[in-house]
């Protein structure tokens, strides 16, 4: 079974869990183009990229254009092994951007992002700062792949409720130095009804 697959047939069995124990079910009809929005995100390196390439091809909102909204006074706990995945020292400087992405009116995903500003330009740190602009669109110059550390259906911390994917990543510059660890929460907006 592929990984996009596995995925959502995870994915469908929490829903019918949810279900027969009275919780909040899932979206069900729409549960297979789940595998599709997987494999969407799974052939980019920037989730900025792969989120407006979606959005266009299911017709999210008139314009496909993804925007940044920034989340204040709701930070996540840094996780444990995040020093370790960053390859940084203890007293290394590291900066975190929690950003809503969005098409349109929808909010397709949330994202926890701890990055090494030593390791990004002057101009990329500001833009990071003082702008609603996309991580991966501000760092893009510096052509990051990504690894994908763990996908996981459904929520999982510190993702909200309504998650449908949870993803976790390192993006790393060509020399393989990591620039940023990344927590992506896709939300149900990616597969309308």
């Amino acid at each position: 079974m592929s990984g996009s697959r596995h995925v959502a047939a995870l994915w469908i069995h929490g829903c019918l869990l949810a279900t027969t124990l009275g919780l909040p079910g899932c979206a069900a009809p729409h549960v297979e183009m789940l595998p599709r929005f997987e494999a969407t995100l799974a052939a980019q390196d920037s989730a900025t990229a792969a989120l407006g390439q979606w959005c266009a091809e299911r017709g999210l909102a008139a314009a496909p254009t993804i925007s940044a909204t920034l989340v204040h006074g709701a930070d996540a706990t840094p996780p444990p092994d995040l020093r370790t995945r960053l390859d940084v020292t203890a007293t290394e400087p590291l900066a975190y951007r929690h950003v809503r992405l969005s098409c349109g009116k929808a909010v397709l995903s949330e994202a926890h992002n701890w990055y090494v500003p030593g390791r990004l330009t002057t101009d990329m740190n500001a833009a990071l700062a003082d702008s609603d602009t996309p991580f991966g669109k501000v760092v893009a110059p510096l052509h990051f792949r990504r690894e994908p550390l763990a996908t996981q259906p459904g929520r999982a911390l510190p993702c909200p409720r309504g998650t449908i994917s949870t993803h976790r990543a390192l993006l790393r510059l060509p020399s393989r130095q990591p620039i940023s660890l990344v927590v992506e929460c896709y939300t149900r907006a990616n597969l309308p009804r």
